[in-house]
């Protein structure tokens, strides 16, 4: 986090101590480029508060690489991994490349792979518009659809027993700050959605200029926020 908000946080702890000190969640996106060791995701889980979640982004090993087809070795290998995470690990992101499109065969396949495994909250950000015709499938194996700022195409109506927003920064993906009257907007359409009873997420992914931990702690400081699970600075 950048040092100009370090006030903000607990003065003693690792890194992730002091972040859980003012957010509940964290979205790790560096399990996409990389695995971790069983005992790194057990440390981490030990040192968080009871109520502090984890999501945990799908490698791109299989989103990108092996797009989906014949995945299930590395399917356990990655969640053998991440499952140390116990009841802390509270959603899993699968984002696909923009090429990808949807094959309804496919993503059956894979989808019915991973449910096999995991039982818990999935979220997706697909990036090509033909995932739009995955409504059926993506409700029958309760996957949740990432609502994305900018963005890349309709969400869709998708199954509502999860709620994630990833804001990227707009207009300047990755760098613009989103700033008061933004994140009170979303803090109300958040609010919403938890007090309806959803497992409600938010990530702030502009951290190309540094500006997601202070729109984060924006957000967490919203009169109109009061909410479980919300991830607001990803990992």
């Amino acid at each position: 986090m950048p040092r100009e908000h370090w006030a903000a946080f607990a003065e003693e702890g690792t890194h992730l101590q002091r972040y859980a000190s003012r957010f509940n969640a964290v979205e790790i996106n560096s399990s996409f480029y990389r695995p971790h060791l069983p005992k790194t995701y057990a440390r981490w889980a030990q040192s968080v508060p009871s109520v502090f979640r984890f999501s945990v982004k799908v490698p791109k090993r299989i989103t990108h690489e092996l797009r989906l087809q014949g995945c299930a070795t590395a399917l356990d290998e990655f969640l053998e991994q991440c499952l140390h995470l116990e009841q802390k690990l509270g959603c899993l992101l699968v984002q696909l490349p923009p090429s990808l499109r949807y094959e309804p065969a496919l993503a059956t396949g894979f989808f019915t792979a991973l449910r096999q495994r995991f039982a818990g909250a999935v979220v997706l950000e697909p990036r090509h518009p033909s995932w739009l015709d995955a409504e059926a499938m993506l409700l029958d194996m309760q996957i949740g659809r990432v609502n994305a700022d900018p963005a890349v195409i309709d969400p869709g109506a998708g199954w509502q027993g999860v709620q994630y927003w990833r804001l990227h920064g707009s207009p300047r993906i990755y760098h613009s700050a989103y700033g008061p009257q933004r994140v009170q907007a979303y803090a109300r359409l958040l609010e919403a959605s938890a007090a309806a009873g959803v497992p409600t997420w938010c990530i702030f992914d502009n951290t190309a200029s540094g500006h997601a931990v202070m729109d984060a702690l924006l957000m967490v400081n919203s009169e109109h926020l009061v909410m479980p699970h919300a991830a607001p600075l990803s990992q």
